[in-house]
């Protein structure tokens, strides 16, 4: 059995934890907002607290559980991984790939479960300087607190702190906190509370990769130096461990380069 062929698999699981993990914060993002704005629909104020309280209470428990496996649900981090060299080309690609589907498959679900179209263009437009800026902080904002937690060795925070720091970003930034390519390019197909309109979307993509690479830079210029291991694992690899994995760059634990974000 070659190498590549036995850690097919692990790559694998990975993009199966990705796509479900991706999916399930969609579902949770979109139906939650149908909810909110079917139950309080004279309050857009109490919709918007609805809708954000649900967002974290499901993506916190979703990055806990299937961390040990892959639980970046984000192409922007997916993209940082690799830059960093934690992970190869190929499965960056199959990652991001499965965050996209697993996009379009929650935003189809939550539409289904309401009673909506499975897919419909949304209307709700969502552009202007305020807006971009407010994407470029979110992102930057979540990028610097999952890079500062991961180059710290406190990854078993992540879950908890990224789900509240959703939360509060639906309501301290204008654009009430997208952050992520993957959830916003399957927001385009609900034009319900959470949706946006596809012309809005491109500048909202560029906006998340300018505050990615900000966030970046600011949690390695806090953190210089990391604790050796990566942002998917919640315990360091000992020696003996890394030496079994380096060989294996397919092996989502190790990409060869013990390092963190």
């Amino acid at each position: 059995m070659t190498a590549e062929y036995a850690a097919g698999p692990a790559l694998r699981h990975r993009a199966v934890a990705e796509l479900v993990g991706t999916a399930s914060l969609v579902a949770a993002v979109v139906g939650s907002g149908i909810a909110a704005q079917r139950l309080s629909s004279d309050d857009v104020g109490l919709q918007l607290l609805e809708n954000a309280v649900a967002t974290g209470a499901a993506l916190a428990p979703l990055i806990v559980a299937l961390q040990p496996v892959s639980s970046a649900f984000n192409p922007v981090i997916t993209a940082l991984e690799r830059l960093a060299g934690l992970i190869t080309g190929r499965q960056a690609l199959m990652i991001v790939g499965a965050q996209i589907i697993g996009g379009m498959v929650g935003v189809v679900v939550a539409n289904l479960m309401f009673g909506e179209p499975p897919v419909s263009l949304s209307i709700t437009e969502r552009a202007g300087p305020g807006l971009w800026l407010a994407e470029v902080v979110a992102t930057a904002g979540l990028v610097l607190l999952i890079t500062a937690l991961s180059r710290a060795g406190r990854h078993q925070l992540i879950g908890w702190a990224v789900g509240a720091y959703i939360t509060a970003a639906y309501w301290f930034t204008s654009s009430t906190s997208f952050a992520n390519p993957a959830v916003t390019f399957a927001r385009m197909f609900s034009d319900t509370f959470a949706g946006i309109e596809p012309s809005s979307v491109p500048m909202f993509l560029l906006a998340q990769a300018v505050g990615g690479a900000a966030g970046y830079g600011l949690g390695r210029a806090i953190y210089p130096r990391s604790t050796p291991t990566a942002i998917t694992q919640e315990k360091p690899m000992n020696s003996s461990q890394r030496a079994t994995a380096a060989p294996n760059a397919d092996h989502f634990g190790d990409t060869g380069r013990a390092g963190v974000l």
